[in-house]
């Protein structure tokens, strides 16, 4: 089935624009579901108000949804007030924008940090903040709201490939370079690095965090999927499966799966807890044979999305196809085109997948489903429960084998 286009946004381009540059490395929605951002090339980073573009692309077609600036529009906060109308940002970040991520204060939450007596940033709950990986390897942290520039984080080496924020709401934020480390900065102790993590052996492409923000998983050349433990920052365990660079990675809502990209034209969907290979989506048809299992230039996954339902994951590749997959079935349910596809994200509902190519963005309508009882069930206890302890519940082995996803 083909997927219905929502919409795109079309970066504006110059008479003498050189198309190099221009390429969209990261889309990415805020928690809430108040903005969208991403990068369109040469520096710049815009954000728009997530609800005003899918207004406007009902009201005025699919192209060009950007919010004219200044237009606001009215946001439901923590508290219930209007205390931040979300409105367009145009940021220019000073190099090259390879990666960038949202996060959000959550007050309850403790910080990790060890120094809590001052700090010059007071987030509150009302906070948003972006975080944007550059290509002279710093990490730029500016005020969704206004624009302003908060924090200029330096010590990575190399491109920033990717980042990521705990989803606990304690802005821990993770960086994945080409420096082939992944560095841990506290933003709630004025943008602390408290931790780097080595072991990769080249280049770290992404890296995401497991729902409960107590595992993460890096990916990057030479085939390499860690998993890490976020409370001792050591290493849990090494993945091994892929025949080419992994370069993307996403876990499913609940925890139980692990989505991996590879450019060996496979997507793998692991068991994170115990490290199998529970099912694999193929690019390139037949299977390419042992002696050439790294794939196929022109088959290359380049990006990996699971949906908020635990059901989907779309992948983007080299073949100028998005496809989006079923967890429980061989072949794609539906499928749209994309030239130079680079990265794609689901929005915060689920309903709108994002992908990004050269300084555009173009939106899919994802596929929809009421989730059987029996999966919802699923979800709930996949929440709280690693494998090892659901192969110890006194159920019967048919219960056991759905709930760990191999039925």
């Amino acid at each position: 089935a083909r997927s219905r286009t929502v919409g795109e946004l079309l970066a504006p381009t110059a008479p003498f624009d050189k198309k190099c540059g221009r390429e969209n490395w990261t889309v990415a929605f805020a928690p809430d579901g108040s903005y969208l951002a991403w990068s369109q090339g040469h520096r710049i980073v815009k954000l728009v108000p997530w609800a005003q573009c899918l207004s406007n692309f009902l009201l005025h077609g699919t192209k060009n949804g950007a919010n004219p600036v200044g237009t606001r529009l009215p946001r439901q906060n923590s508290e219930g007030g209007q205390k931040n109308k979300p409105c367009e940002h145009v940021i220019d970040c000073g190099d090259i924008v390879w990666s960038l991520a949202f996060g959000s204060s959550v007050p309850e939450k403790r910080s990790r940090c060890v120094n809590i007596e001052w700090h010059r940033f007071k987030f509150g709950q009302d906070q948003l903040l972006l975080a944007t990986g550059l290509n002279n390897g710093r990490i730029k942290i500016w005020d969704v709201y206004t624009g302003k520039l908060l924090l200029n984080l330096m010590d990575h080496t190399e491109v920033v490939r990717d980042l990521t924020f705990a989803p606990d709401g304690s802005l821990i934020l993770v960086s994945a370079s080409r420096d082939k480390t992944l560095r841990v900065w506290d933003l709630k102790d004025d943008g602390n690095m408290m931790k780097v993590l080595r072991g990769h052996q080249n280049w770290v492409y992404g890296c995401a965090f497991s729902p409960d923000s107590s595992i993460l998983c890096s990916v990057g050349a030479s085939k390499a999927v860690f998993l890490w433990d976020m409370d001792k920052y050591s290493m849990l365990r090494k993945l091994e499966g892929h025949h080419n660079d992994v370069v993307a990675c996403d876990f499913s809502p609940d925890g139980a799966l692990l989505a991996t990209a590879s450019y060996d034209t496979r997507v793998y969907i692991w068991d994170p807890h115990i490290g199998v290979i529970l099912m694999e989506f193929g690019h390139l048809f037949p299977a390419p044979t042992p002696i050439f299992a790294g794939g196929a230039n022109d088959r290359w996954v380049r990006a990996v999305s699971f949906s908020h339902d635990g059901l989907h994951v779309a992948s983007l590749a080299d073949d100028k196809m998005v496809r989006f997959w079923r967890i429980d079935e061989e072949y794609p349910v539906q499928v749209a085109p994309l030239n130079n596809g680079l990265c794609c994200t689901f929005s915060t509902d689920g309903s709108v997948l994002a992908a990004g190519q050269d300084g555009s963005v173009h939106f899919w309508a994802t596929p929809r489903q009421v989730a059987s009882l029996q999966h919802l069930c699923r979800v709930a206890i996949r929440r709280v429960m690693p494998t090892r302890l659901v192969r110890n519940l006194p159920i019967p082995a048919k219960v056991v084998e759905f709930l760990c996803y191999q039925i």
